[in-house]
């Protein structure tokens, strides 16, 4: 049974690393909050940080809870095409390299969305804040609300502890993020990044031990895994690998080139030399860290395949591969261990957090205080309100993922649910950096256009009915970010030719 009272799978040990963990990431903002004297340093990090710790920032930021989870689940449950993902990274490094980050270095901007109005005017710059505004505080309550309800597992307790450990998690990052600004969240995802790639070694090396060697490799396809060809245009398939490939690289290339919390980071660095280097370092993280869960997966795979009464009734590698992996944390790591691992898990969630609640705060000030004249008249008056901006950001993020229990599917699916704006977003940076004749109201129709698109695709199921054999959505998620894409992008080009602008930009 997992219905247990707190701490039946946690020794005092992995309680203490815990809150120190916790005490450290508060301190460590605090320290930073004493060397801010102007909005540049608390959102930019003056433009002078590091290149490799803003680009492990960047992986650690993309890296959340639901991905930590995700893909050992995912290679658990589901198969290895997932792992496909992994040979998206060269194109997207040499797109997002060479293309975009020299647009952005040369509009050294605080918040990306003022390269918008500069090109297609203030309605098309409104309409980016608010698409990232939506797309930031749906992502980070739906991973806050994922990392409860996996650390629910984790302590042996009921669904109502859930809203608790939200909580706390939010509560801790938020805390650190409003005080030290990025400097503080740049440093923190990095030791998080850290934490991350160390708990599923350990995993790994345990698994490993007790089994008295490599015999949890698969050398086979496990009768549960799912179909997953090597290309297919069925868009009932969940997973192939040239589909997971196809919508890595649209799905990469879109974040890194208009999500706030992206540029933000590139923005921290001293020149487009430097941005390339963040960025190097984050797609190197990124392999690393990735192919090391993917393993982490088959090896809890084989040692549960082998010592399958280890697993409690209501949890199975067949269906239940997002929860094995924390229950494996809770009851069959050794004390300690245990509490490195759930720390890294909370450092996979709080990253996200941090990253999201300081690009959000940026956004606001740059987009909508500064925009329209309603900040304080001074410096000292700008940084107390971006911090309290930030505060009251992270306690919204809270309440959100109080409201986030019933998106179907594992948390790989739901993390590309939560992600159906990102492809509508990017459309807009294309249409302003790219396209000389776009118009405001083309732009305007073509997101529309690929808002509809990403969310009928992203609730197929709900809207069309899930398919009766396999109790999937009838179009596989892997179809949104693509296919939203290019609807978008060809309603807007067709509108901005056959609504040609009409002077002025408003």
């Amino acid at each position: 049974m997992l219905n247990k009272t707190l701490g039946d799978g946690l020794a005092l040990i992995d309680w203490t690393i815990i809150l120190l963990y916790a005490l450290g990431t508060i301190a460590l903002g605090y320290y930073h909050s004493r060397r801010q004297t102007t909005l540049e340093e608390y959102f930019t990090g003056g433009g002078r940080m590091n290149p490799t710790l803003v680009g492990c920032s960047m992986f650690a930021t993309l890296l959340s809870t639901i991905s930590y989870l995700s893909v050992s689940g995912e290679a658990i449950s589901k198969g290895p095409a997932g792992m496909a993902n992994l040979l998206s990274l060269p194109l997207t490094f040499l797109i997002v390299a060479y293309v975009f980050i020299p647009v952005f270095m040369r509009n050294r901007v605080t918040s990306a969305y003022e390269l918008l109005e500069a090109r297609l005017g203030l309605r098309v710059r409104m309409l980016g804040a608010v698409m990232f505004l939506v797309l930031q505080l749906i992502s980070m309550s739906m991973l806050l609300y994922l990392t409860a309800k996996a650390m629910s597992i984790i302590l042996g307790l009921d669904k109502s502890s859930i809203p608790w450990i939200a909580f706390l998690t939010g509560l801790v990052a938020v805390t650190y993020t409003s005080l030290g600004g990025l400097r503080a969240v740049v440093i923190t995802d990095t030791l998080q990044g850290l934490l991350m790639l160390g708990g599923a070694w350990m995993v790994v090396a345990i698994v490993t031990y007790r089994m008295g060697g490599l015999g949890w490799v698969p050398t086979s396809w496990q009768p549960h895994w799912d179909e997953q060809p090597l290309f297919s245009f069925d868009p009932s398939v969940r997973m192939s690998v040239g589909g997971a490939i196809l919508y890595s690289i649209v799905l990469s290339v879109s974040a890194f080139g208009s999500n706030q919390t992206m540029i933000q980071r590139f923005m921290a660095t001293t020149d487009v030399k430097s941005a390339r280097r963040s960025l190097l370092a984050s797609q190197v993280a990124n392999v690393v860290v990735v192919l090391t869960l993917w393993i982490a997966g088959f090896a809890l795979l084989g040692f549960f395949q082998e010592h399958s009464h280890l697993l409690p009734v209501g949890i199975d590698t067949d269906q239940n591969g997002d929860k094995v992996f924390p229950y494996f944390i809770a009851f069959l790591l050794p004390p300690g261990a245990s509490g490195l691992v759930v720390v890294a898990m909370f450092a996979a969630g709080m990253s996200s957090i941090d990253s999201g609640v300081n690009s959000i705060t940026a956004v606001i000030n740059k987009d909508f205080l500064e925009r329209f004249g309603r900040q304080p008249a001074t410096q000292y008056g700008r940084t107390r309100l971006a911090k309290a901006l930030a505060l009251g950001i992270g306690f919204f993020v809270i309440l959100g993922s109080s409201f986030l229990e019933q998106v179907p599917g594992n948390i790989w699916a739901v993390g590309e649910k939560a992600s159906l704006l990102v492809t509508p977003l990017f459309a807009l940076f294309v249409f302003a950096l790219f396209v000389p004749f776009a118009t405001p109201v083309g732009v305007i129709a073509g997101a529309l256009s690929g808002i509809t698109t990403a969310a009928t695709i992203a609730f197929s199921g709900p809207i069309f009915g899930m398919d009766a054999t396999t109790g999937s959505d009838p179009v596989s998620f892997i179809w949104i970010a693509p296919v939203a894409l290019a609807v978008n992008l060809l309603v807007g080009t067709l509108a901005s030719v056959a609504l040609p602008s009409s002077g002025a930009r408003k």
